[in-house]
């Protein structure tokens, strides 16, 4: 996909309006933000913006209606001032005078977040580009910019007034991470092969999602299957796991996804790796077991030694890997083995490596694992499932070329 990015741009006294996805982790006790790697890396481009001599207007999102963490993005512009090493002006408003007032009077370098784009109603319905064009926010603020910047992957599957509605109106181009975002996911989606997938964790629809894709277009020669994942496709193989689990798996509503990886397995079982032995929980204490040996009337908790190893040597012969979801209940200790020694074998792995965000990079920090081992952690959640399950993203599509 050809895009262009700020390098395609003269930004010197310019305004740039750029869309970043700084929505932090909200503690409901405490009532506080908690700084995020979204929000990192979103300062780098407006700090780069800035420093071109931009004036850069700064738009975001926190939260939605009627949930706790659907608050203002004042504390958000004190975090990106510490992180950027400049001021940022923070608008309470977003399209009214003082607002306007405010980006008017900026001055080459200046940097002014306006207020949770989410206040507004118009903001997150789902509409065309052209439609969102006509919105309050954009008819109010492209006259008032030159250029457009799309820095907020993770929140480019949704089509929403800030995120495609300046396209029609404002030369646009991506952002640094949404440029890093592409390339990386590009690599995935054209591999260089052997290629692995490795799908875990606790969601395990949007690993169907993915392995479903790149299956049936042929982008996966390896699919390795762990944590919920792993635990129902050996249910679509038949083997009873046992009551915990499988009540778990029922509660979760997860037991029925087992019937559609039947007829996969049995189409694409060369290329579809099982778990080959679980660890169990024991009186607090991890208990390995064989496949052959359930059912089980313990938790299962993770996946055991000789499945680590089979994995291990898939990973090496390996090109390419994508790591969505940890290998077990990582949380668990004792239980947290599947998911490091398979992140292990990843880092050592000479592949390209892209490791999904979310609760994998949260096992990475629990675990103690270094980020600098692979090629590259995405930042999004959402977004990177629907690009790798081959759906078009709106807010990437107002990017090509």
């Amino acid at each position: 996909m050809k895009f262009k990015t700020i390098d395609d741009f003269n930004f010197e006294n310019k305004t740039a309006i750029v869309r970043v996805d700084i929505n932090l982790p909200y503690d409901e006790k405490t009532k506080k933000l908690e700084i995020s790697e979204r929000l990192v890396e979103a300062a780098k481009t407006i700090k780069e913006l800035s420093d071109k001599k931009a004036k850069v207007i700064v738009l975001a999102h926190q939260g939605r209606k009627g949930d706790p963490d659907f608050v203002s993005l004042s504390e958000h512009a004190k975090m990106l001032e510490k992180q950027i090493g400049s001021k940022v002006i923070f608008s309470q408003s977003i399209v009214d005078e003082d607002a306007v007032k405010k980006i008017k009077s900026l001055k080459p370098g200046d940097i002014i977040l306006l207020e949770n784009v989410r206040f507004l109603d118009d903001e997150d319905i789902e509409k065309t580009p052209e439609e969102h064009s006509k919105s309050k926010l954009v008819s109010t603020l492209s006259p008032l910019a030159e250029v457009f910047v799309n820095d907020a992957f993770s929140a480019s599957h949704r089509s929403h007034a800030s995120i495609v509605g300046f396209s029609s109106k404002l030369p646009t181009i991506a952002g640094r991470l949404m440029e890093k975002e592409l390339r990386s996911l590009s690599k995935a989606l054209n591999p260089e092969r052997p290629n692995c997938y490795i799908l875990g964790g606790a969601k395990p629809d949007d690993c169907i999602k993915i392995m479903n894709y790149g299956l049936e277009n042929n982008l996966i020669d390896i699919a390795l299957s762990c944590g919920v994942l792993g635990e129902l496709f050996l249910i679509a193989q038949g083997f009873e796991l046992g009551e915990k689990t499988e009540n778990f798996l029922k509660e979760k509503k997860f037991f029925d996804l087992s019937e559609s990886l039947e007829s996969v397995f049995k189409k694409y079982n060369e290329k579809i790796f099982l778990p080959v032995d679980v660890a169990i929980d024991e009186n607090g204490k991890r208990k390995e077991i064989s496949v052959d040996e359930l059912p089980t009337d313990k938790m299962i908790l993770d996946i055991g030694k000789e499945t680590i190893k089979l994995y291990s040597e898939k990973i090496k012969q390996s090109k390419t890997i994508v790591v969505k979801g940890p290998a077990g209940v990582y949380e668990q200790k004792g239980f947290e083995k599947g998911t490091r020694d398979i992140l292990n074998a990843v880092a050592k792995s000479k592949a390209f490596t892209l490791i999904g965000g979310g609760d994998t990079t949260v096992a990475m920090d629990k675990i103690g694992i270094k980020k600098e081992s692979y090629s590259y952690i995405s930042l999004a959640g959402g977004a990177m499932i629907n690009y790798l399950s081959g759906k078009k993203l709106p807010g990437v599509e107002i990017l090509k070329l």
